[in-house]
């Protein structure tokens, strides 16, 4: 018989991840130059070769004739960074168009909010299932687990490269690691006509909730401080999470600090793209809606050359990762319409929303990793880990329904 059926306890759990849109503070946006030999374009690119390329073939020219000015944007968060190029794409046809019919100036292409929101790229809706089998030491004995979602490289120029055997690298990233876990992996890739696009943090969003939450479950199940139950995951195999954790645990004070009454503790550690975050929460229930109050962060991103760039990064990282947490942060469709045409009906986190934070680096001199995305996974679950222990009932829905 399997050890899953064998396990002296056992938890399911099944979880829903929403379509998601990028939601950027600056619309998509680009300006055409053209002559009769030349084209120059200004726009925020997260690609400027591959827009620099479509660019080309749309206006006829070659690729040395087509100058790209990168321009900071407010925000990109994945969606200018389109294999595709759509955003170059549609500018030049219409700048195009518009020196075919007599219009000998540049031309600027803005997309209303409306157009960004219903029209875009969405991070995909995910569904995750796990069957866990362990024992009263937390020793996880088998964990299956099933992933369906659709993927976001098939069909690219980086299908080749990050798409094996079916799967699709960026829907597993983030999976099992740094855990030693004998999981049993399957993934499922349905096709579905909704375009969808990496969103920060990529597969990271959901696996990190689903990984986080799941170990603190094992540890509530077997009476473990979650602290003490990921330091003994990590034995002597992963030092970064073990000291950024740590980190994160002695200035918030975890564990020798009484909270207010009616918040709780919340804890979450995850690597993506080669740096560590370690969040350490603290949270409540507010007339049945969830609050961050306070985030402390341990960051082991090797050497911090700006100190002040990476504490700005892990901000703005958790302000967009608490966003997915809140009431009316999905895109949802009717008849094939998506519903969200902006802030009004698209949650993102306001001014009140936003927590106390204390961002710490673990000392460092090696080389410096990446600090854009990282801050997002962690943040979360951390939260949610907080919730499921002030109402004793696990998160399994983001955005939450505490209901």
């Amino acid at each position: 018989m399997a050890p899953l059926e064998t396990a002296p306890l056992s938890l399911e759990a099944e979880f829903v991840f929403p379509y998601l849109a990028h939601a950027a503070m600056e619309p998509l946006n680009c300006t055409v130059r053209l002559s009769d030999d030349r084209a120059e374009i200004w726009m925020g690119s997260q690609s400027a070769g591959l827009d620099a390329g479509v660019a080309a073939n749309v206006l006829g020219l070659k690729p040395e004739q087509v100058v790209v000015n990168v321009q900071t944007s407010g925000g990109g968060f994945g969606r200018r960074f389109s294999s595709s190029s759509d955003t170059a794409m549609e500018a030049c046809q219409i700048a195009k168009a518009a020196r075919s019919a007599g219009l000998n100036a540049p031309v600027r292409t803005l997309w209303s909010r409306e157009d960004d929101m219903r029209g875009g790229y969405y991070r995909p809706t995910h569904l995750h299932r796990a069957r866990i089998g362990f024992d009263k030491e937390g020793n996880v004995l088998a964990w299956d687990h099933t992933i369906v979602g659709q993927s976001i490289l098939t069909g690219t120029v980086f299908e080749k490269f990050q798409v094996k055997d079916g799967i699709d690298a960026a829907t597993t990233e983030g999976m099992r690691s740094p855990y030693p876990l004998p999981m049993r992996l399957t993934v499922h890739h349905p096709v579905a006509n909704v375009p969808v696009l990496w969103w920060r943090s990529v597969g990271s969003t959901h696996t990190a909730f689903v990984m986080e939450t799941l170990l603190d479950d094992i540890a509530r199940a077997t009476d473990q401080d979650p602290v003490a139950y990921r330091m003994k995951m990590f034995g002597n195999e992963h030092p970064r999470h073990r000291d950024a954790l740590q980190l994160a645990v002695d200035k918030s004070g975890y564990g020798s600090r009484t909270l207010a009454e009616g918040r709780a503790w919340g804890v979450a550690v995850h690597e993506s793209f080669s740096s560590v975050v370690a969040y350490v929460v603290e949270a409540s229930v507010v007339d049945g809606q969830p609050k961050l109050h306070r985030v402390t962060a341990g960051v082991h991103c090797n050497l911090a050359v700006n100190p002040r760039t990476v504490e700005a990064q892990v901000q703005g990282a958790a302000i967009m990762g608490l966003s997915t947490c809140l009431a009316g942060a999905e895109i949802t469709l009717k008849d094939g319409i998506v519903e969200q045409g902006n802030f009004s009906e698209f949650t993102v986190a306001r001014i009140t929303d936003v927590p106390e934070f204390d961002v710490n680096i673990v000392p460092s001199a090696d080389a410096p990793t990446g600090m854009g995305e990282p801050g997002l996974p962690p943040l979360a679950p951390a939260f949610a880990n907080a919730i499921s222990r002030l109402t004793g009932k696990p998160v399994r829905q983001m955005p939450f329904n505490l209901t």
